[in-house]
């Protein structure tokens, strides 16, 4: 009778709910799997140029120079004062040969934040489902409750 009908109208049972699961991806193994090695390159330079380590280097690199430069004696000093031309020469390669591969290395590291949003999306979507189907199962048995709350005090009733 009543049973019947609640169980018409129930939801997904916990064996249908893991069939349709979809299984959990890793963005990060898949990013990782699909690199070549010049973009692994690239990620490895746009990781370490990125740091205040790397900062640091520079710094002390060019502090170093442009003192040698000016204080070392006027046979010692290989760039001098005020033009630094070499060192201006060298600061330049490395900007124009990090400046692509950190362009490279920032490009793929937001393919990776868009895959691991996607992958984010899913799971949600995935346990916005499995959350709808629990409250389905508790609105039936709060129905069921009640039918069964009725039908007992229509029992002592009469």
């Amino acid at each position: 009778m009543w049973y019947r009908d609640v169980m018409i109208h129930s939801p997904l049972s916990f064996k249908q709910l893991r069939d349709k699961k979809r299984p959990v991806r890793n963005a990060n193994i898949e990013h990782r799997e699909h690199l070549s090695a010049l973009e692994r390159f690239a990620l490895v330079i746009t990781n370490h140029v990125g740091t205040m380590g790397f900062f640091f280097i520079l710094i002390i690199w060019t502090v170093g120079w442009l003192a040698w430069n000016i204080t070392a004696p006027v046979e010692l000093r290989f760039d001098p004062y005020p033009a630094f031309v070499l060192w201006l020469f060298i600061s330049n390669m490395i900007q124009i040969m990090l400046l692509p591969l950190i362009m490279v290395g920032q490009n793929l590291q937001g393919k990776h934040a868009e895959a691991r949003a996607q992958a984010d999306f899913e799971v949600n979507v995935q346990a916005e489902e499995e959350i709808e189907t629990i409250l389905q199962h508790l609105e039936n048995q709060n129905e069921l409750i009640l039918e069964i709350i009725n039908t007992l005090k229509n029992r002592t009733q009469a």
